[in-house]
């Protein structure tokens, strides 16, 4: 049964085949929205997604785009507003991780990595920002991590593209709320999701150590996160970036 909130609005999720995009496509699906969900290559689990979000209720389609590449995300959006309608709430969750130490990081791991976290952000906001700002209404929600507030020296690019991004969320947010375009990011510590399966579990266990609440986080309760942005409930927020880590990282 959805909940009335998003009832009407139609919300774009990049990345949202899987992990922490899927749980967001689910989450806003039951609180009455209508769903894009984009993906890169993985169309059998953006059909899964799908799914998923009309059982709860939700009008889902799914598109395919590299979200760095302007011309794709432009089809892209002209896709959804065709389907779905104008954008009313975007969630930048697209993103690649990889830890590489510095001995081994290379120019091109750096452009892939800014390119695909921080440079896709501005390619699909702009491209939904003129429509937005037409319409005198927009949500946003950015998807940083606690890498960008800590030091990571195995991940020098992934921790670089994330601090971009929570200050990329504080000057668009300054310069759009005129047109009430209200943006902000989520700073998720470690998930429980496939990006961490490459990840050995003497790490998973001292991470776990290091967070006061001795767990790692669901995916389900990031996109809790989201929903609370994006909603009204929300409605004083803009600019700022929530960490939801367990306590891992506790900003002051």
């Amino acid at each position: 049964m959805s909940e009335p909130d998003f009832e009407n609005r139609t919300v774009l999720v990049t990345g949202g085949s899987r992990g922490i995009g899927r749980a967001c496509c689910e989450r806003l699906a039951r609180a009455g929205a209508n769903v894009a969900i984009n993906y890169h290559s993985r169309g059998e689990d953006a059909l899964a997604t799908a799914r998923l979000v009309e059982i709860h209720g939700g009008k889902a389609i799914v598109t395919q785009a590299d979200v760095t590449d302007p011309q794709a995300v432009a089809a892209m959006v002209a896709e959804v507003n065709d389907q779905l309608g104008p954008i009313d709430m975007l969630v930048n969750n697209a993103g690649i991780f990889e830890y590489v130490t510095h001995e081994k990081m290379t120019l091109d791991h750096w452009k892939r990595t800014i390119d695909a976290n921080l440079t896709s952000l501005y390619i699909v906001t702009w491209a939904v920002k003129k429509q937005m700002i037409e319409r005198q209404f927009g949500r946003i929600v950015n998807m940083s991590s606690i890498s960008a507030l800590r030091p990571r020296p195995y991940g020098i690019a992934y921790a670089a593209s994330k601090a971009g991004i929570v200050a990329f969320t504080q000057s668009t947010a300054d310069a759009l709320i005129p047109h009430n375009i209200r943006i902000n990011a989520v700073a998720p510590g470690l998930i429980d999701t496939e990006i961490i399966k490459d990840v050995d579990q003497p790490t998973i266990d001292r991470i776990i150590e290091q967070t006061p609440m001795k767990r790692i986080g669901q995916a389900e309760e990031i996109a809790d996160v989201v929903h609370f942005l994006l909603s009204e409930a929300s409605s004083f927020m803009m600019g700022q970036t929530l960490v939801a880590s367990g306590g891992r990282v506790m900003l002051p």
